[in-house]
Order: C-alpha cells, then structure tokens, then sequence
C-alpha cells in the first residue's frame, strides 16, 4: 500500500508531505527539509522578509540546522548558535533544559554553550525552527535564550502545524493541518 501524502506549497514550492501516524486517530504531515535545498534556500528567503530586526539566531538541532545557516548566509550573519541534544566535549559552561517534543520518544535535553550564553547576554534573539506543534521544543529553547540574558525578538518557523496556527507570538510561513486515520485534514481548533 503507498503512504499517503499531503501536498502543499511552501515558500512558493510545492512539496508532498507523507502522512505519519501518531496513534489509531491520528497522523501528522513529515516535513524534512534536510536534502532539500531548493525549499531551504526559498524558505529562507520567505522568513528572513518577515523578520524583525535581531542580533543573533538560534536553533535547536537537527532539523532547523539546514534553515538557520541558509538564512545566516542570506542576512549576512557571521555566527548563529545552536542548541545541542546532547554535551559535547568542547562545551563550557553549559546551560541546560529537558524538551518533549512531539517527534521525539521521550524526554530530551537541549545544551547551551557558555560561550554562546556570553555572546547573546543583551542581544536581539530570532529563534529558527522548521516546524512548530506543541510549542515544547521552543518553549526549551526560549528558557535557555532567557537564561542566557538575551531578549527573544521574534519566533520563526516554516511550518505551523494544528492549533500553533492560531498562536499570534510566532512568524511562519504555512500551516499545516493535522490529520484523521484516513489521511483527511482535521479543523484546526
């Protein structure tokens, strides 16, 4: 049997999204937007119109690693951070907050370079993601960026999926509907 897909247009592209069950009632739409650099690079563009004017960026990995450094390199940015799921050797002075997201079994963590928390202290902060759900990955990554001292100036992402539609404190560029076991697109609520 071929997995069901839901099409739609991003940034002006359009994609088939293959529809992934959570549960027996309940699929939600793939996005990947690793290998895919023509849809990186024109959602890059697309949020970067609608950005406020910021200091920094930040990223939780893996997903929005391809997005954040696209729209690094289109803005003229010389450095972003990213947050890590996991402490890496050359870390100091780590920050660090636990994460249930959505697309993750079980609970995460995600780690902040001190060296990274000293560069954001008072600055500007755009956090980048590839798709908002839930709201518990930006929530983790929003305590580390407060943490660190710095001001989120802005929340953006290229996806918004179900009810984060709704949400008026983030920017993105679609939404994405959730869906019924038989692959129909439910009402966001």
């Amino acid at each position: 049997m071929a997995r069901m897909t839901y099409r739609m247009k991003i940034a002006g592209l359009e994609r088939d999204l293959p529809l992934c069950p959570l549960n027996d009632k309940l699929m939600i739409g793939a996005f990947v937007i690793f290998g895919d650099p023509d849809l990186t690079t024109a959602a890059a563009r697309e949020l970067l119109k609608k950005a406020p004017e910021f200091d920094y960026m930040v990223a939780p990995e893996a997903k929005a690693i391809p997005l954040i450094h696209e729209m690094a390199r289109q803005s003229g940015q010389k450095k972003y951070m990213l947050l890590r799921k996991e402490k890496k050797f050359y870390m100091d002075g780590v920050f660090c907050v636990e994460d249930k997201s959505i697309t993750t079994a079980g609970i995460q963590k995600l780690y902040m370079d001190g060296a990274d928390a000293k560069l954001l202290k008072g600055k500007r902060v755009l956090i980048i993601d590839d798709v908002i759900s839930t709201g518990g990955s930006l929530k983790a990554v929003e305590a580390l960026v407060n943490q660190a001292g710095a001001e989120v100036v802005g929340r953006m992402f290229i996806l918004a999926e179900g009810a984060a539609s709704k949400r008026d404190d983030v920017i993105y560029l679609e939404a994405l509907p959730l869906f019924d076991s038989e692959g129909h697109p439910l009402p966001i609520e």
